[in-house]
């Protein structure tokens, strides 16, 4: 059974971390710590995200052990030479009660070059699966924004909706995620300085539509910038966020943790 886990009392000041990697040895060897600082910022969920079968286990261990976590499965588009998914497979992963999404899943011409049929045809598999379990989807997407979309449309993405995760696209781009039911989420990388552009796509997205994570152990924002990321620090993208829109960082904190509970369904 999960451990027993107390809330912040109020949904002004709850925070979600809506994409984590808390498998990952950097944060696993120190998960006790990681939690900790959750509590005391006023994390109270968090989404741990698969990226290969063969470590769902794992994923699937730290949702069940921990009241604040749940998890997903899905194979991620950059790797290769792992177990591939099938959407038998993935419904049947996704059956647990723990297990609220399917993804990370989706494209990516960024860092792998030539023929990548491979990696659309795994997304397909990703988006029929989660027409079928009726679970969101988890999407990446870099530099691969065009067949991204297309891709969502023809396979009906928008019946069970989803986030674009760690989102670095355009407005158009968030725009048309957006018209198919999908919400855009936001890094530490909001927080860079030199991300004037994601910015002001951020004043743009309105809050109903938003969420925000950490990524982590990956792209810590300011003022960790550099260090091993942690849930806990989804505060300082809230931050910023509230900052860009000029709202009260209490509204940022109950809007996109009011999504997160819609479109996981916790």
């Amino acid at each position: 059974m999960p451990r027993r886990w107390v809330p912040p009392d109020t949904l002004r000041n709850m925070l979600v971390d809506s994409h984590c990697h808390l498998d990952f040895p950097e944060l696993a060897c120190q998960l006790e710590n990681v939690l900790a600082l959750m509590r005391e910022n006023r994390v109270h969920r968090a989404l741990c995200i698969s990226v290969r079968l063969e470590d769902f286990p794992q994923v699937r261990a730290l949702a069940e052990t921990h009241a604040p976590l749940y998890g997903t499965v899905g194979v991620h588009p950059d790797y290769e030479g792992v177990e591939e998914a099938t959407v038998e497979k993935l419904v049947s992963l996704a059956s647990h009660s723990r297990i609220v999404g399917i993804g990370e899943t989706g494209l990516d011409y960024y860092r792998l070059k030539g023929d990548l049929d491979w990696q659309r045809e795994r997304f397909r598999c990703h988006i029929r699966a989660a027409r079928e379990c009726r679970k969101p989807l988890v999407v990446h997407t870099r530099s691969a924004a065009e067949d991204t979309l297309r891709i969502m449309r023809e396979e009906r993405a928008g019946e069970v909706r989803g986030v674009m995760h760690c989102f670095t696209e355009s407005w158009d781009v968030a725009s048309q995620a957006m018209d198919m039911g999908f919400y855009v989420s936001f890094s530490g990388i909001v927080t860079f300085k030199n991300a004037q552009a994601l910015k002001d796509v951020a004043k743009r997205v309105p809050l109903e539509r938003m969420l925000i994570e950490t990524d982590s152990p990956f792209l810590a924002p300011v003022p960790f910038r550099g260090k091993v990321n942690q849930p806990g620090y989804v505060k300082h993208v809230a931050e910023e966020i509230a900052r860009l829109k000029a709202v009260a960082f209490e509204d940022v904190a109950r809007a996109t943790t009011q999504n997160f509970n819609e479109l996981f369904g916790v």
